[in-house]
């Protein structure tokens, strides 16, 4: 079996050796042992593209550990140094280093062979994991074909930052804390003892005498200024400044009031409780210039274009192969407790 091909059953069937299976998949570059065998492989990859870590076709070809009928060669090694992040990849300066990766190479080889020879190979999980290897490394080779987010035409990313400028707009947001109480009384002597002293501490003292909610934020240790935080909101037209802990009540008041630190003046009733209001923080509304926005189009561009191509690349190999579901045996699986999965109305594929 050529070296390449093999490398894909060897991943599936060193699911019997998860350690040993990262440790290959997690390789580095262009390193070469100085030590090794001097027989060469014949076989050449197919569809490999040029050699790893900058080696010749002859150099990557060369056998450095045989196990079994298996070999390892240079280009395997040096493969399995490029899929290491940089850092690790240092690691393997020395001799001492580079033999120690190649005896975990040998150890997964050795591992494999004997799950092979035992079948494991052949269970579904193995199978699944061969399929799913083969699928990424099919998508890889498609993703090879699009360009750096860097090399999107400019223009195209400006034409998206002028199609999308409502969504590059950020409209105004205030950040509410509030005193939460069930009596009227005790809620408009917390909103008059904080007016006597609009200051951050005295707005935690006022909040930890009379909140509801003041126990829970001394477990927390909250700071004296942090008190009561329910956090940010969009004005009420703003359909995306909701926030599900900040009920709209107290979303109109915080919108109110002027300056922050201060409070709404006057008691919000909502959901059977009483609030004092006050508005914690704000950040004005602002719009993103293209500059600011660049490197995030740019990415959304990209992740358009891999969402297109693999679209495009199911249409074809759908084509190409003939598929053909059968609903009525997919409808007698069951999953333990879940209930039974009403009738699907159309049999597409």
């Amino acid at each position: 079996m050529p070296t390449r091909a093999r490398s894909w059953v060897t991943g599936a069937l060193a699911l019997a050796a998860p350690r040993f299976f990262a440790l290959a998949l997690v390789a580095m570059p262009w390193v070469a042992l100085s030590a090794g065998c001097g027989d060469s492989s014949k076989n050449p990859a197919p569809d490999a593209g040029a050699p790893p870590g900058g080696l010749t076709e002859e150099q990557a070809a060369r056998v450095v550990a045989r196990v079994g009928d298996e070999t390892i060669t240079l280009g395997d090694y040096a493969a399995a140094l490029d899929r290491m992040i940089p850092f690790d990849r240092l690691r393997y300066q020395t001799i001492e280093k580079r033999r120690e990766l190649l005896k975990e190479m040998v150890d997964l080889e050795l591992l494999a062979i004997e799950a092979k020879r035992r079948g494991l190979d052949k269970r579904p999980e193995a199978q699944m994991a061969i399929r799913q290897i083969l699928r990424d490394a099919l998508l890889d080779q498609a993703h090879n074909k699009l360009p750096t987010p860097t090399e999107i035409p400019v223009g195209e990313v400006k034409a998206y930052y002028e199609a999308h400028l409502p969504e590059y707009r950020e409209p105004e947001r205030r950040r509410v804390s509030a005193i939460v109480t069930t009596d009227e009384a005790k809620a408009k002597e917390a909103l008059e003892a904080f007016q006597a002293d609009p200051t951050p501490n005295n707005w935690g003292k006022v909040f930890f005498q009379h909140s509801l909610t003041a126990e829970a934020e001394k477990k927390n240790r909250v700071p004296l200024d942090l008190a009561g935080e329910l956090g940010m909101v969009g004005a009420p037209s703003d359909a995306k400044g909701a926030n599900p802990k900040v009920p709209e009540a107290l979303r109109a008041a915080a919108f109110k009031i002027e300056k922050v630190g201060t409070v709404h003046s006057e008691i919000v009733f909502d959901g059977g409780k009483f609030y004092v209001v006050r508005l914690a923080g704000r950040v004005e509304a602002h719009e993103r210039t293209f500059a600011e926005a660049e490197a995030q189009i740019r990415t959304v561009l990209l992740k358009e274009r891999i969402r297109q191509l693999e679209a495009d690349l199911d249409v074809e190999l759908r084509k190409k192969y003939k598929v053909e579901i059968d609903e009525a045996a997919l409808a007698e699986v069951k999953v333990s407790g879940a209930p039974d999965p009403a009738p699907s109305p159309s049999s597409q594929p």
